[in-house]
């Protein structure tokens, strides 16, 4: 485990005066990846400036033992490293607000989704290090799937220091800036679409006769040993599909029926949606 002042020179020392990390934003998102990480033991408590307009918002945090404010200068005063993560439609606005207290030692990382990294660097002083990340909301148990990608200004330190911050939340990878809205649609949307689909999944064994709260585990048992599958042996879905269905067998009938619902193509034209719908919110921020 590392303490947050050992991952980044930027945020080294003592007092929270000198080093921290910080958040513009105190809503789910945040929550998610800062409790991720802090579940980690990768940054403290103590080590955290969260800022938002009301109480509402900052009281878990301020119940975790982190800094609270109600102020946007205060987090860039005590941090060197802040966390964008107010709704796309007011970050310029709040950029602005922050421009006259931004330094050459500031790092910011925008969790605003469709938000360019054009737009954002536009609003700030030239030569400001940013970053955009987009996670997903099971940062919280530390099984999220975070992407990143650099700035103009950003270099291998700062993705570095951000992959290492995070990577307790999950996978943590960087790609380029045209993956962001993919990633949005694929695993920040994404994740919506797994739990409507293990509502379902539970419910039918439910109209066939088992209980609700017993179809509800197993179902979640049954898409978290599919996922781990996925992951450790690195085979393709279909491949993995095919083990699974026997000639005449029960899944092939099942698998049949999914098809004859357009399962395969109403999932594709949802990442499509989301992901056309990430990028309309960014032309609408640059102009």
């Amino acid at each position: 485990m590392y303490h947050v002042a050992r991952l980044h020179p930027f945020i080294a020392g003592a007092g929270m005066a000198e080093s921290g990390l910080g958040c513009i934003g105190a809503g789910r998102m945040a929550r998610g990846v800062l409790e991720g990480a802090m579940l980690t033991g990768k940054i403290q408590a103590k080590d955290v400036t969260v800022s938002a307009p009301s109480d509402k918002n900052v009281k878990i945090f301020r119940d975790h033992g982190c800094h609270t404010t109600h102020s946007n200068a205060d987090v860039l005063t005590a941090c060197k490293v802040v966390i964008l993560a107010v709704k796309p439609h007011i970050i310029s606005t709040v950029l602005q607000e922050i421009s006259s207290l931004v330094t050459c030692e500031h790092v910011f990382i925008s969790l605003a989704a469709g938000v360019t990294l054009q737009t954002l660097e536009s609003c700030l002083p030239a030569g400001s290090k940013v970053l955009r990340m987009s996670p997903n909301l099971p940062c919280v148990v530390q099984e999220g799937a975070v992407v990143v990608c650099r700035g103009r200004r950003a270099g291998d330190q700062e993705v570095a220091m951000v992959k290492s911050l995070f990577s307790g939340c999950g996978l943590c990878e960087e790609v380029p800036e045209s993956y962001i809205d993919i990633h949005t649609g694929l695993s920040g949307s994404g994740v919506a679409y797994v739990y409507m689909f293990a509502e379902a999944l539970a419910d039918g064994a439910v109209k066939m006769g088992m209980p609700s709260e017993l179809s509800n585990r197993i179902a979640a048992q049954t898409l978290l040993g599919a996922a781990k599958m996925l992951l450790k042996t690195g085979d393709h879905p279909a491949k993995l599909r095919s083990d699974v269905c026997t000639p005449g067998g029960t899944t092939i009938c099942a698998l049949h029926e999914l098809e004859k619902g357009g399962l395969r193509a109403t999932v594709m034209n949802a990442v499509e949606t989301a992901t056309e719908k990430a990028r309309s919110i960014g032309k609408k921020t640059a102009q």
